[in-house]
């Protein structure tokens, strides 16, 4: 897909005459708007326009469905496999203005909220009702962008994921028109799942202007604790054996020994350096206590090092808060260094296994790298540091990456739990979905968007148009 410059100068001036300053072409925020937290190069916007309204979204799809000008929607950029670079030019749509909580449904446990709202606004617009939203990918992404790369995270083994969070949506289509999906219904066997449809398609469909998302009550106690252990695989089949006994978890989480290390270091955890998981129990008080107490008979029947657990809220804070800053821990670790970050999720009785073949990779590549995980639903990340002036490490990396992926796929699994396919997934896709199954995406991204403008090059554009980087993941 190319833009002729005569399109798109057609397509700026009729939008400079409606939004005015909203339109921006400025070197500088086209170098904000061209790059994310991923390791692919910044691929630069052409434009930058802030809506405000969804009058404006409809503005934008329509001009640009007209003048065929490629769009790739923004909230707070934190996505890590390139899912808003613009590898096709065209105009970034920043949605974060569109930030306001619409309504809160406390007696059906609801709330409906613009694309522009961030997890941490929402849950402190709740604070008061007794309600949370529970999806937590660890960065304050916008809900619009959690939705749009069905995220979830550490909470994700209790609560699901976005997938399960969102219940209806208004979505603007190319050419501007508006659909409604979904309803506030807690559940509905009324035609195709539209709604299921729009989360976690990367903006390569449609763009959100208004989300209708589940809330949960504020839990009466919370129990934490960390347990360390003298391997990662005793780590892991305390994990299976607490999830096959039916222990009420609300987060278990794995942290390597150098993802331990480094919280130390950064976080100021002060935490043995050993295969540690971090749990969480939530309820009623006698009941957080009878599951972290069952908790600790399980991992010491795995040869746990120790398994001290708190209900004290500052202890909560210490714990989460370090396992949150994973990624900066990463980054301060040795500075100068490229990271390269990924993620597969598995079926859990294959957790083991796989976690141990990408413990053994990264040991024999001499390459610093580290696997922590929500590993109760079977989703670990790795987190490889890559010298950027040593192309064969890149390579290296690169490798492992792709058995990573292999491996995931052939045990069953996906190649990515949460952060999305982006550029960076494109390869496994074949792989992981066959030959029909892309083809139907293939169908569906062309009835909707028969221009190719949304997000064009990304998950469900044609093989052939796939962007070269793709290859090089």
């Amino acid at each position: 897909m190319t833009i002729r410059n005569t399109d798109l100068t057609a397509c700026l001036d009729r939008l400079r005459t409606t939004l005015g300053e909203r339109l921006a072409t400025g070197d500088s925020v086209r170098e904000q708007h061209g790059k994310d937290w991923s390791r692919l190069p910044p691929a630069l916007p052409d434009a930058v326009v802030f809506a405000e309204s969804e009058d404006d979204v409809c503005r934008v799809l329509e001009a640009c469905h007209e003048f065929g000008v490629p769009i790739v929607a923004h909230g707070n950029q934190s996505s890590l496999e390139g899912h808003i670079l613009a590898i096709r030019g065209g105009i970034a749509l920043n949605l974060t203005r569109m930030n306001q909580v619409l309504a809160v449904n406390e007696h059906d446990f609801d709330a409906v909220v613009q694309p522009g709202v961030t997890r941490k606004q929402l849950n402190q617009h709740l604070r008061d009702k007794g309600l949370f939203f529970a999806i937590d990918p660890g960065a304050d992404a916008t809900i619009g962008g959690m939705a749009s790369t069905r995220a979830s995270g550490t909470n994700a083994v209790r609560y699901g994921t976005m997938r399960e969070t969102v219940t209806a949506a208004r979505v603007v289509l190319p050419g501007g028109r508006v659909t409604r999906v979904g309803s506030r219904a807690r559940k509905s066997s009324s035609g195709y799942d539209l709604v299921r449809l729009f989360v976690g398609s990367e903006g390569t469909l449609g763009i959100f202007t208004e989300l209708t998302v589940r809330l949960h009550p504020i839990p009466e106690a919370v129990c934490v604790g960390a347990c360390p252990f003298g391997a990662a695989a005793s780590a892991i089949a305390s994990v299976v054996d607490a999830m096959h006994m039916g222990l009420d978890v609300a987060r278990i989480e794995f942290m390597d020994s150098l993802s331990i290390r480094m919280a130390n270091s950064y976080s100021g955890l002060g935490l043995p350096v050993a295969p540690t998981l971090f749990v969480e129990f939530v309820g009623a008080p006698d009941h957080v206590d009878q599951q972290a107490r069952a908790f600790g008979e399980i991992v010491a029947m795995h040869g746990a090092l120790d398994f001290a657990w708190s209900r004290d809220p500052a202890e909560r804070s210490r714990l989460w808060q370090a396992r949150h800053e994973s990624l900066y821990a990463t980054t301060a670790w040795k500075p100068g260094a490229e990271v390269w970050r990924t993620d597969v999720c598995v079926p859990i009785s294959r957790l083991a296994d796989s976690i141990a073949a990408a413990q053994a990779d990264i040991e024999g590549s001499g390459i610093d790298g580290k696997i922590l995980g929500h590993v109760g639903d079977g989703n670990f990340h790795v987190a490889y540091l890559v010298d950027p002036k040593m192309e064969s490490q890149r390579d290296a990396v690169r490798a492992m990456i792709a058995r990573l992926n292999h491996q995931a796929i052939a045990n069953g699994g996906t190649v990515s739990g949460e952060q999305g396919i982006g550029i960076a997934k494109l390869p496994y896709l074949l792989e992981e979905h066959g030959e029909m199954a892309l083809e139907a995406m293939h169908l569906i991204k062309r009835a909707l968007d028969p221009r190719g403008i949304m997000n064009p090059g990304k998950m469900g554009s044609e093989p052939s148009s796939l962007p070269k980087q793709a290859t090089q993941s």
